[in-house]
Protein backbone atom coordinates (compact mmCIF):
# COMPACT_ATOMS: atom_id res chain seq x y z
CA UNK A 1 0.00 0.00 0.00
CA UNK A 2 2.86 2.38 0.76
CA UNK A 3 4.27 1.89 -2.72
CA UNK A 4 0.90 2.81 -4.25
CA UNK A 5 0.72 5.97 -2.15
CA UNK A 6 4.31 6.84 -3.11
CA UNK A 7 3.55 6.21 -6.79
CA UNK A 8 0.45 8.42 -6.64
CA UNK A 9 2.29 11.17 -4.79
CA UNK A 10 5.21 11.18 -7.24
CA UNK A 11 2.87 11.18 -10.25
CA UNK A 12 0.94 14.11 -8.78
CA UNK A 13 4.12 16.11 -8.16
CA UNK A 14 5.32 15.46 -11.72
CA UNK A 15 1.90 16.47 -13.07
CA UNK A 16 1.92 19.74 -11.14
CA UNK A 17 5.52 20.43 -12.23
CA UNK A 18 4.50 19.85 -15.87
CA UNK A 19 1.60 22.28 -15.44
CA UNK A 20 3.98 24.89 -14.06
CA UNK A 21 6.34 24.29 -17.00
CA UNK A 22 3.47 24.95 -19.44
CA UNK A 23 2.63 28.22 -17.69
CA UNK A 24 6.27 29.32 -17.70
CA UNK A 25 6.75 28.41 -21.38
CA UNK A 26 3.65 30.40 -22.32
CA UNK A 27 4.82 33.37 -20.30
CA UNK A 28 8.28 33.31 -21.91
CA UNK A 29 6.80 33.06 -25.41
CA UNK A 30 4.40 35.93 -24.79
CA UNK A 31 1.43 33.62 -25.37
CA UNK A 32 2.67 32.57 -28.80
CA UNK A 33 2.84 28.99 -29.98
CA UNK A 34 6.46 27.91 -30.04
CA UNK A 35 8.44 24.69 -29.98
CA UNK A 36 9.02 25.10 -26.24
CA UNK A 37 5.30 25.59 -25.51
CA UNK A 38 4.47 22.55 -27.66
CA UNK A 39 7.08 20.47 -25.83
CA UNK A 40 5.77 21.66 -22.45
CA UNK A 41 2.21 20.77 -23.47
CA UNK A 42 3.28 17.34 -24.67
CA UNK A 43 5.07 16.71 -21.39
CA UNK A 44 1.96 17.91 -19.55
CA UNK A 45 -0.20 15.42 -21.48
CA UNK A 46 2.18 12.57 -20.67
CA UNK A 47 2.27 13.48 -16.97
CA UNK A 48 -1.52 13.73 -16.96
CA UNK A 49 -1.80 10.18 -18.34
CA UNK A 50 0.74 8.86 -15.84
CA UNK A 51 -1.15 10.54 -13.02
CA UNK A 52 -4.41 8.95 -14.22
CA UNK A 53 -2.75 5.52 -14.30
CA UNK A 54 -1.48 6.04 -10.74
CA UNK A 55 -5.00 7.06 -9.67
CA UNK A 56 -6.40 3.91 -11.29
CA UNK A 57 -3.89 1.74 -9.43
CA UNK A 58 -4.79 3.42 -6.15
CA UNK A 59 -8.50 2.94 -6.87
CA UNK A 60 -7.94 -0.75 -7.62
CA UNK A 61 -6.07 -1.15 -4.34
CA UNK A 62 -8.84 0.55 -2.38
CA UNK A 63 -11.51 -1.59 -4.09
CA UNK A 64 -9.53 -4.75 -3.40
CA UNK A 65 -9.16 -3.86 0.28
CA UNK A 66 -12.85 -2.91 0.48
CA UNK A 67 -13.88 -6.28 -0.94
CA UNK A 68 -11.54 -8.16 1.37
CA UNK A 69 -12.86 -6.34 4.42
CA UNK A 70 -16.43 -6.95 3.28
CA UNK A 71 -15.74 -10.66 2.81
CA UNK A 72 -14.09 -10.91 6.22
CA UNK A 73 -17.04 -9.13 7.84
CA UNK A 74 -19.46 -11.49 6.08
CA UNK A 75 -17.53 -14.54 7.26
CA UNK A 76 -17.33 -13.12 10.79
CA UNK A 77 -21.07 -12.44 10.81
CA UNK A 78 -21.95 -15.86 9.43
CA UNK A 79 -19.59 -17.83 11.64
CA UNK A 80 -20.24 -15.81 14.77
CA UNK A 81 -16.55 -15.04 15.19
CA UNK A 82 -15.11 -11.57 15.44
CA UNK A 83 -12.04 -9.73 16.61
CA UNK A 84 -14.02 -7.57 19.05
CA UNK A 85 -15.36 -9.16 22.23
CA UNK A 86 -18.78 -7.47 22.02
CA UNK A 87 -19.49 -8.48 18.42
CA UNK A 88 -20.66 -12.08 19.08
CA UNK A 89 -23.22 -10.80 21.58
CA UNK A 90 -24.48 -8.22 19.13
CA UNK A 91 -24.58 -10.81 16.34
CA UNK A 92 -26.65 -13.09 18.56
CA UNK A 93 -29.05 -10.24 19.28
CA UNK A 94 -29.31 -9.33 15.60
CA UNK A 95 -30.24 -12.85 14.49
CA UNK A 96 -31.70 -14.84 17.39
CA UNK A 97 -32.32 -18.49 16.62
CA UNK A 98 -30.01 -18.58 13.60
CA UNK A 99 -27.02 -20.83 14.15
CA UNK A 100 -23.63 -19.67 12.87
CA UNK A 101 -22.32 -21.56 9.84
CA UNK A 102 -18.77 -22.62 9.14
CA UNK A 103 -16.54 -20.47 6.97
CA UNK A 104 -16.03 -23.44 4.62
CA UNK A 105 -19.78 -23.88 4.18
CA UNK A 106 -20.20 -20.15 3.63
CA UNK A 107 -17.51 -20.28 0.95
CA UNK A 108 -19.24 -23.23 -0.74
CA UNK A 109 -22.58 -21.47 -0.69
CA UNK A 110 -21.04 -18.30 -2.04
CA UNK A 111 -19.49 -20.21 -4.95
CA UNK A 112 -22.79 -21.91 -5.70
CA UNK A 113 -24.57 -18.56 -5.79
CA UNK A 114 -21.87 -17.11 -8.04
CA UNK A 115 -22.24 -20.03 -10.47
CA UNK A 116 -26.01 -19.61 -10.53
CA UNK A 117 -25.65 -15.90 -11.23
CA UNK A 118 -23.24 -16.61 -14.08
CA UNK A 119 -25.62 -19.20 -15.48
CA UNK A 120 -28.54 -16.81 -15.31
CA UNK A 121 -26.49 -14.05 -16.96
CA UNK A 122 -25.75 -16.40 -19.85
CA UNK A 123 -29.44 -17.09 -20.34
CA UNK A 124 -29.60 -20.58 -18.88
CA UNK A 125 -32.45 -21.48 -16.60
CA UNK A 126 -34.96 -19.29 -18.44
CA UNK A 127 -37.94 -20.55 -20.41
CA UNK A 128 -35.85 -21.00 -23.56
CA UNK A 129 -33.26 -23.04 -21.68
CA UNK A 130 -35.72 -25.35 -19.95
CA UNK A 131 -35.09 -29.02 -20.40
CA UNK A 132 -37.50 -31.52 -21.92
CA UNK A 133 -39.44 -31.77 -18.67
CA UNK A 134 -40.25 -28.05 -18.65
CA UNK A 135 -37.39 -26.86 -16.44
CA UNK A 136 -37.98 -28.90 -13.28
CA UNK A 137 -34.28 -29.39 -12.52
CA UNK A 138 -31.57 -26.81 -13.03
CA UNK A 139 -28.01 -27.93 -13.55
CA UNK A 140 -25.45 -25.40 -12.37
CA UNK A 141 -22.14 -24.73 -14.13
CA UNK A 142 -20.62 -26.34 -11.06
CA UNK A 143 -22.60 -29.43 -12.01
CA UNK A 144 -20.53 -29.71 -15.15
CA UNK A 145 -17.42 -29.84 -13.01
CA UNK A 146 -18.72 -31.77 -10.03
CA UNK A 147 -21.91 -33.42 -11.29
CA UNK A 148 -24.09 -31.67 -8.71
CA UNK A 149 -27.54 -30.35 -9.46
CA UNK A 150 -30.03 -28.03 -7.85
CA UNK A 151 -33.48 -29.60 -7.79
CA UNK A 152 -36.53 -27.99 -6.28
CA UNK A 153 -34.40 -25.28 -4.64
CA UNK A 154 -32.24 -27.79 -2.73
CA UNK A 155 -28.55 -27.99 -3.60
CA UNK A 156 -27.32 -31.56 -3.13
CA UNK A 157 -23.90 -30.25 -2.05
CA UNK A 158 -25.51 -28.95 1.15
CA UNK A 159 -27.46 -31.86 2.68
CA UNK A 160 -28.65 -29.79 5.62
CA UNK A 161 -30.50 -27.47 3.17
CA UNK A 162 -33.13 -30.17 2.77
CA UNK A 163 -33.91 -30.07 6.51
CA UNK A 164 -34.28 -26.32 6.79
Amino acid sequence: MDSTVDELSAAYKEFVAAAVAVMEARELSGGQKTASTDAALESFKQRWELFRVACDHAEELVESIRQRIGSECLVDEATGSSSSPSAPASAALAAPGIKPISAVRLEQMSKAVRWLVIELQHGAGGPSAAGPGGGGGLATPAAGAGGQHVNGGIDSRFPEDGTQ
